[in-house]
């Protein structure tokens, strides 16, 4: 674990480089568990951990948003068995943490074409909502069942409903227009988009919303990445030089 000064660098060159929001695409559960000749269930479950790990590591550091791929539109053609342990894993850890993330202060929300989950998970995402929607700490986003072009989709869609019942004309419509209909209108782009695992690809995550994210790849699984791995990726983003095209 970092020591306590070297903590307090972190949280300096947060508040330094106006660093507020993380989005990680948390790759490697698989690989990690075919690693240690463990079942893919064990390495899902280790993800958990790490994000717990994640999550905390963030309040500490005064990181505000955290948002986080847990399932994406792609995910569905995986093993009909997997796709359901997934489905079954958001659903207890939701049931089993809710208590103490509400007490931690923490704000759950979600990203992604929700309607298409069980009614019995869809009821577990809403109370997790209603429960903590008035909390101050770390915005916990979790993108399920999500796919950035089928947001911009569903986006167009709303934008093309506005001009039609008159809302808005076509002349109106800008990048500002697309961001408010997105599952994103609530909060800022990220800053830094951390993936696990090694993989150089976005993987239809927040295609419009990171067009000035910097990138950082690590190769370790995401069982792997705790407190420590993320202030190297902060320490990182420090180094780095935002430019935004100028």
């Amino acid at each position: 674990m970092p020591t306590v000064t070297a903590e307090e660098n972190i949280k300096e060159i947060v508040k330094a480089t106006n660093l507020s929001h993380i989005a990680i695409i948390m790759d490697g559960n698989r690989r990690w568990a075919k690693l240690h000749n463990l079942p893919s269930a064990f390495g899902h479950k280790k993800g958990v951990d790490s994000l717990k790990a994640t999550m905390r590591a963030c309040d500490d550091f005064g990181i505000k948003y955290l948002t986080v791929y847990a399932f994406s539109t792609e995910n569905w053609n995986r093993k009909p068995e997997e796709v359901s342990f997934l489905m079954d894993l958001l659903g207890t850890t939701l049931q089993n943490e809710l208590q103490e993330m509400h007490e931690n202060n923490v704000v759950i929300s979600f990203i992604g074409d929700t309607t298409k989950l069980s009614e019995k998970l869809q009821k577990i995402l809403k109370n997790s909502v209603e429960t903590t929607k008035h909390n101050t700490g770390v915005n916990l986003q979790i993108a399920f069942n999500y796919g950035a072009r089928d947001e911009i989709v569903h986006a167009v869609k709303n934008i093309c409903h506005q001009v039609q019942s008159g809302k808005i004309s076509l002349e109106e419509i800008n990048e500002a227009t697309i961001t408010k209909n997105l599952y994103t209108k609530n909060i800022p782009d990220p800053d830094l988009l951390i993936r696990t695992g090694g993989e150089m690809r976005v993987s239809n995550y927040l295609l419009w919303q990171i067009a000035y994210s910097e990138l950082i790849v690590t190769k370790r699984y995401w069982p792997e990445f705790n407190k420590d791995a993320l202030a190297e990726a902060i320490l990182e983003f420090h180094n780095r030089q935002r430019r935004y095209g100028k």
